[in-house]
């Protein structure tokens, strides 16, 4: 029965995607694993990670007795991921790469291609996410006769997929997985769902897999790993120097190479400084990245944001927030932050405005707000715009008390 169900699983090389793919191969799947290839690119000591993290997915193949494959998706990565970015990075805004190349590569032109090219009915990732589906779910889905008319009946009820935090709440990665498709989530399995990552790693070490083990966890731009992000950057745009402008009195405390090398809340290096200055605002039109001393000041915080059109994993949005437009749920816009309470606005255009329990450090345009509620996350928005931070607040306070102190002392009477 089991050898019937067709599971493509997406392997990189490392200890989750292999776990995974053994885990579909002991539930009795006919798994193929295969390798995608996302990047052309020697690491800084010449040596190409593709090709050692290629090898590295093909010897767990090997191991499990199951055919692999390599598919080239550079071409498709430059044009909907790193294009982008660097757009993103003219803007001023700081984009997350890993949350774009899954919704493009992985859960899309990855899924399209494990669906149509190979013929599965099931593809499979290691990310410790869940869906509310069942394994046999996904199945009977591949199986389900497309609609005889063209359009679907809208009433024909079919059940949302959710997408779900997975057990080991450290590790969770619904994060990341915050843009796909109700469609690649629908025929999706995650086999680490209920495990964690040190139950991971045992299992990889009693199967042999050693030479994966061994490997440092992948940080770093999504397919292009760590390196100097300036320098980085610097191949792809021109330079583009400009000043650090201090919030507080408006001089010029040193000079930067462009202010898409910078994002909100680092450090910024500045000569001749004794104290520690920290990115608060850029201005793209002057070029001025403005900065503040102390890395808690006032002007890093903020609590209302806005999103462009936001992706809801349900297709639509929760039918408490359209009816009442309003809605509680939880934040974040960084991985592994704790979530803050929220609420949350829907516009008229399908954005998003979002005020936050409290104020937050750095919130950063360019950036995605993941909302959830409970284990559910509801999906994602790109940050465009947010609201004053709480410096400036402070000092239209300051302006109003003094204005009203002007207002309130008695006029010299005129002398008679």
């Amino acid at each position: 029965m089991g050898l019937m169900r067709h599971v493509v699983c997406a392997m990189s090389g490392g200890v989750d995607s292999s776990v995974a793919a053994l885990l579909l191969k002991r539930r009795g799947y006919n798994v193929t694993g295969v390798f995608m290839k996302n990047w052309d690119s020697l690491d800084e000591s010449g040596v190409c990670s593709t090709e050692r993290d290629c090898e590295d997915a093909y010897r767990v193949c090997q191991i499990l007795d199951i055919p692999f494959h390599q598919v080239s998706y550079v071409k498709e990565y430059w044009h909907d991921v790193f294009s982008q970015l660097l757009k993103e990075y003219e803007k001023g805004r700081t984009p997350n790469p890993d949350i774009l190349c899954n919704k493009h590569i992985k859960f899309n032109h990855f899924h399209k291609y494990a669906m149509h090219t190979l013929g599965a009915q099931a593809m499979a990732t290691g990310h410790y996410a869940r869906s509310s589906q069942e394994d046999e779910e996904v199945f009977q889905q591949a199986h389900a006769s497309p609609p005889a008319t063209l359009f679907r009946d809208r009433f024909e009820i079919r059940n949302t997929v959710k997408l779900c935090k997975g057990a080991d709440l450290v590790k969770d990665q619904t994060f990341f997985l915050s843009q796909i498709s109700q469609d690649a989530l629908r025929q999706t399995l995650f086999p680490l769902a209920g495990l964690t990552k040190e139950f991971v790693k045992k299992m990889a070490a009693e199967a042999g897999f050693h030479h994966v083990l061994k490997k440092k966890e992948s940080m770093g731009i999504c397919f292009i790993g760590e390196r100097n992000f300036e320098n980085f950057i610097l191949e792809y745009l021109e330079p583009n120097p400009g000043n650090f402008v201090s919030i507080e009195d408006g001089t010029v405390k040193g000079t930067h190479k462009g202010w898409f090398t910078l994002t909100l809340g680092q450090r910024a290096r500045i000569g001749g400084q004794k104290d520690a200055w920290f990115v608060v605002d850029k201005d793209i039109v002057t070029g001025d990245v403005f900065v503040a001393p102390t890395t808690n000041h006032p002007a890093l915080f903020r609590d209302t944001a806005r999103t462009e059109r936001f992706h809801w994993i349900a297709g639509d949005p929760p039918a408490e927030l359209v009816r009442t437009q309003m809605m509680e749920c939880q934040f974040r816009f960084i991985h592994q932050m704790p979530l803050v309470p929220c609420a949350v606005t829907l516009n008229m255009d399908g954005s998003v405005w979002i005020s936050l329990s409290r104020p937050v450090r750095a919130l950063t345009p360019g950036q995605f707000a993941v909302l959830y509620k409970g284990d559910d996350c509801l999906g994602s928005g790109k940050i465009i715009q947010l609201g004053p931070s709480e410096h400036t607040l402070q000092k239209g306070r300051e302006r109003l008390v003094a204005s009203q102190n002007q207002k309130d002392e008695p006029t010299p009477e005129p002398a008679s």
